[in-house]
């Protein structure tokens, strides 16, 4: 069977082919997960940082049904202020092509595509994770088991802690799934920089994250890589704070029945309105500084993969 290849903008095409560092980017957090403009502001800040990092940008989308690797400019502000654009796990792919849709990414549709652009590294704010009460409504982001069977290395702030935490880091280790927190024994928690819960590994390099990531996919094992990054200390928020206005925001959503794709949408807005607007800053702060680690990490890969020929 011969695999769909998303069509790559010609820089990102140049740096696949010659080997460059290229990180990939989601395209949920323009769509769904920022109001306009904030959306737009940190998609170019954080191509920015990637750039000014060594790496080549690589933002992920459904552009009118075409599967699209790198966006320009115009394109970025133009889905920043669409309001039709549909919001696509990696099932969801076809039928938005079928449909000629646009859609946003979510980490596990990202991760398909960027896997079949050959892009090895994926920087994004948090990843979805086992819903609390799971046990009730199975409600397990599809990113866990994306991250279970492609190989792409995904660096986030941990997960959200309107999530299980503990379930989900069971549920990647069933998944094989290696979990490593850089420069820190501790799995973040998004907003905050601890969670309660260690992580598998610690490693405090990029370099040397790119050196398990090398060996990883050398041992064939299939699977993507965790790279939990904590947010920097001066955006973090308080487990006070943070815990309070989470909770306040899910009893809000169990009173108005909005659950599956639409629970963490409606959780990120409202917890931003309750914290008036600090939310949103740490978000921002935090996707920069993912990036920044990601695209050092595809910098290292990169020589990494060139060293084998």
């Amino acid at each position: 069977m011969t695999l769909l290849k998303p069509k790559l903008s010609r820089e990102v095409a140049d740096a696949v082919a010659s080997g460059s560092p290229v990180v990939a980017l989601e395209s949920t957090i323009i769509t769904h997960g920022m109001p306009y403009p904030a959306n737009l502001e940190t998609a170019l800040g954080v191509e920015a940082v990637i750039r000014e990092n060594g790496a080549v940008p690589a933002t992920i989308a459904v552009i009118n049904g075409e599967l699209r690797v790198g966006l320009e400019r115009h394109e970025l502000d133009e889905l920043a202020q669409a309001k039709n654009v549909v919001k696509a796990s990696g099932r969801d792919i076809a039928v938005a092509m079928v449909k000629k849709q646009s859609a946003g990414t979510t980490v596990s549709a990202t991760m398909l595509l960027a896997d079949l652009a050959g892009i090895d590294i994926f920087a994004t704010g948090g990843v979805g994770g086992v819903h609390r009460g799971a046990e009730q409504t199975f409600d397990i982001s599809a990113d866990l088991t994306e991250l279970g069977r492609t190989k792409t290395a995904v660096v986030c702030a941990g997960v959200k802690s309107i999530l299980d935490i503990a379930k989900t880091l069971e549920y990647l280790e069933t998944q094989r799934v290696p979990v490593i927190a850089y420069g820190t024994e501790d799995f973040p928690a998004f907003f905050t920089r601890e969670s309660g819960y260690k992580a598998d590994h610690r490693l405090d390099t990029p370099e040397e994250i790119a050196q398990a990531m090398h060996l990883h996919h050398k041992l064939g094992t299939g699977t993507g890589l965790m790279i939990a990054n904590p947010i920097p200390e001066s955006a973090a928020l308080t487990h006070e704070f943070i815990d309070g206005t989470i909770a306040d925001a899910v009893r809000e959503a169990d009173e108005k029945g909005i659950g599956r794709k639409e629970l963490t949408p409606f959780l990120l807005a409202r917890i931003n309105e309750l914290s008036n607007g600090e939310s949103l800053k740490a978000n921002i702060e935090l996707v920069k500084n993912n990036a920044r680690l990601a695209a050092q990490m595809a910098v290292a890969y990169a020589a990494m993969k060139k060293s084998d020929r």
